[in-house]
């Protein structure tokens, strides 16, 4: 049976011209990434991330993935997945638990594969903005959104009202998952000429500005430096 969706929080005040500030600010040159392995710390997942054509079809990486350190589950972060297959968009899911519905949905308009080549950059923010006047919602609940990409428009996208299918294929597989990177077996029987369903997965701390702003910060489970990974979302007034 399915859970019920989630509502998202009432959140702090984040004024627009800070929004545009963030999307806009360098990255600190004397900030250096810790080195390590591809599993360990935010680094370690973007770099499994380039690894994706490495990796095998199937289910083997999930199950790895899928025995996280306790601690990652038990905080109150929000867990925040970005799949899709390598010839088709990429989606954005959020959840308040990986083992609960999203509570937002949405395709970006953007290829996995211009993703993809985003990802090897040490920031990426995404910054998704509705102009709808009404303030009834929040702002989580909106549907149309203009869509940044480390300041760049690259679209619009609506949010889902409902899961497709392949949308809650991914959600089962990645039950049980906490963070990581990886290829997924399709939800098709017979190849859909799409390419390989793709995902990257982790753990974001939330903050609420207030009922037209939120944002989403990853988080790095080992407290060490890494690429930067952030969502930004505005109501404009």
């Amino acid at each position: 049976m399915p859970l019920p969706f989630l509502h998202p929080n009432t959140f702090h005040k984040m004024e627009n011209h800070v929004l545009l500030s963030l999307l806009q600010r360098p990255t600190n040159p004397d900030k250096k990434p810790k080195s390590g392995g591809t599993g360990g710390g935010a680094g370690g997942l973007f770099r499994m991330f380039k690894l994706l054509p490495m990796l095998t079809t199937g289910c083997k990486m999930v199950a790895l993935l899928g025995r996280p350190r306790k601690h990652l589950l038990t905080d109150n972060a929000t867990t925040v997945t970005l799949f899709g297959y390598r010839r088709g968009r990429v989606s954005l899911a959020i959840q308040e638990d990986p083992h609960r519905l999203p509570i937002f949905v949405i395709e970006l308009p953007m290829l996995t594969t211009a993703f993809h080549k985003e990802m090897g950059s040490d920031v990426v923010r995404f910054a998704l903005e509705s102009d709808t006047k009404t303030r009834k919602k929040k702002v989580l609940e909106e549907f149309v959104w203009a869509v940044f990409c480390n300041g760049r428009k690259i679209g619009y996208s609506i949010r889902r009202k409902n899961m497709s299918d392949d949308e809650i294929h991914v959600m089962q597989l990645l039950r049980g998952v906490s963070m990581g990177a990886g290829v997924l077996p399709s939800p098709h029987e017979k190849e859909t000429g799409d390419g390989e369903l793709t995902y990257i997965r982790a753990r974001f701390e939330r903050t609420v500005g207030s009922k037209d702003s939120e944002s989403l910060y990853m988080i790095n489970p080992d407290g060490a430096s890494g690429q930067e990974l952030s969502f930004f979302f505005v109501r404009l007034r």
